[in-house]
């Protein structure tokens, strides 16, 4: 249950966020960690767990090696964004985290298979039972997202489009999970593909709204998870009480999380490798050698989080023949420790590891989207001088109009400035016109909401400008106080 209720939003929404032509350039490297890294862990936490945890033998570890395998890139990548690491640690980082979530909840259910019914599955069937998962996972997500972006263009009501977009990632996830597939591999194509297809199938004000709604949803949802944490503690603690001392339980704890660590960087040195010889030997690119100070952050960014709480807290609590689970609660204990630890610890300290590193503020994207920015608009103002010449005199004025602010924006973008405001404009000058058409902003909504109070104007016509003003005002946000 805790699967289905936070999983398939979470997933649709970092899907969303994530650029396709990125994450098939790093298929290679992506694979390595979404696969290779989660089947190392999970063999490297059985072996852990058998040798040194009381009371647990090798299929328990390996139960529990399901359980912490995938990694929740959230935090990582919003800090990693912020401080302008470069872009293809991010792409990295944010498609392992998509992808492994399947292969972890593979890895859990054969842990469940092995533990509960006493079958151990074979090499030849865990290769097919993955590529069934992710074939037909995908293909399921993929047919989901068609009908519904179809149906999409035939609606024009912002809140059943807002509705229909929230209900998305769950019928994506049950449909895939009642063909017996990867409800995880569904949700991720259905996201993916509905990102690609957002700018023809919404409107303008929808997909504004859409990413509002969202972004709120994420937070909340990545709180109440940790909320259950401390929830779910005190009965975890209070089940293995009489079994482990405070000073056992603190020093498996700490010992678990740094197993975890070490193994990630362990994997990630040679995997980095290993793709690059793969992308240079056998798909002829010519990409740039993998930096070590590169290799070790994504080595450090494996933070748990969603997931691993979850998938512990939807272990079943009786095996199959009706007895109590023995060392459930014991795993359900690790799996906190370790995202505490790697959330507090990795999440805490990547700023720091970053700027010492050197690898903040890389702005990769500048230029590409400068020179998109200058195709863009100068596809505009061919447009708008093609128009001008079909209408002739009648609409000049207008045309006239819309080629000055084209012109104008373009000369801003190739002289550095984002926005539309004046090309060749000094620092202080550009901060100081920012600073006086937020005023102006401000102005406008304080009369606003004097007309409002003086019951010159209704509410509903206070709604409708406010949009407009809010619009304006985004343009200027921190310009002035």
């Amino acid at each position: 249950m805790g699967v289905l209720i936070f999983l398939p939003p979470l997933l649709y929404s970092s899907a969303w966020t994530t650029s396709w032509r990125e994450f098939r350039h790093n298929a290679v490297s992506i694979g390595f960690l979404a696969v290779g890294l989660v089947a190392f862990t999970v063999w490297g936490v059985a072996e852990f767990s058998d040798r040194f945890i009381t009371f647990m033998d090798w299929k328990a570890g390996f139960l529990l090696g399901g359980v912490v395998a995938a990694t929740d890139a959230i935090a990582a990548t919003s800090i990693a964004r912020s401080l302008g690491l470069p872009r293809r640690i991010v792409d990295v980082l944010e498609g392992e985290s998509l992808l492994n979530d399947a292969t972890a909840l593979l890895a859990l259910e054969f842990g469940l298979h092995m533990l509960m019914g006493g079958t151990t599955p074979s090499a030849g069937e865990a290769i097919f039972r993955l590529f069934y998962l992710t074939v037909v996972g995908a293909g399921v997500g993929l047919a989901i997202g068609f009908v519904v972006s179809r149906l999409s263009v035939l609606i024009d009501d912002g809140p059943v489009e807002m509705v229909v977009s929230i209900v998305l990632p769950y019928a994506a996830y049950l449909a895939g999970d009642a063909v017996n597939a990867s409800g995880v591999f569904a949700v991720v194509a259905c996201g993916l593909y509905m990102s690609r297809q957002s700018s023809t199938i919404y409107s303008p004000r929808v997909r504004m709204q859409m990413y509002g709604i969202w972004d709120a949803l994420t937070f909340v949802l990545n709180g109440l998870v940790f909320v259950l944490i401390g929830l779910q503690l005190p009965f975890v603690l209070a089940a293995i009480r009489g079994l482990y001392s405070w000073g056992t339980l603190l020093k498996y704890g700490v010992a678990f999380s740094a197993v975890l660590i070490v193994l990630r960087l362990i994997w990630v040195y040679p995997a980095a490798w290993a793709a690059y010889w793969i992308e240079c030997k056998c798909m002829k690119r010519g990409d740039a050698k993998p930096r070590n100070s590169a290799i070790f952050v994504i080595g450090w960014t494996g933070m748990r989080g969603v997931l691993a709480l979850a998938a512990a807290i939807s272990l079943p609590e009786t095996m199959g023949n009706g007895t109590a689970f023995p060392t459930r609660s014991l795993i359900l204990f690790l799996a906190f420790s370790v995202i505490l630890v790697t959330l507090v610890l990795q999440g805490l300290s990547l700023p720091l590891l970053i700027r010492w590193l050197g690898l903040g503020k890389i702005a990769e994207g500048d230029e590409e989207e400068r020179k998109a920015r200058e195709i863009i608009l100068t596809s505009a103002i061919e447009y708008l001088e093609k128009g001008r010449e079909v209408d002739g005199e009648r609409f000049s004025h207008i045309y006239e109009d819309l080629l000055h602010r084209y012109r104008h924006r373009l000369a801003a973008v190739g002289s550095g400035n984002e926005d539309d405001s004046y090309s060749g404009m000094d620092e202080g000058t550009y901060k100081r016109l920012k600073e006086i058409a937020a005023g102006a902003v401000k102005t406008e909504r304080r009369a606003m909401i004097r007309l409002r109070d003086e019951g010159k104007i209704s509410d509903d016509a206070l709604r409708a400008m406010q949009n407009e003003l809010d619009l304006q005002e985004t343009r200027y946000e921190g310009a002035v106080e």
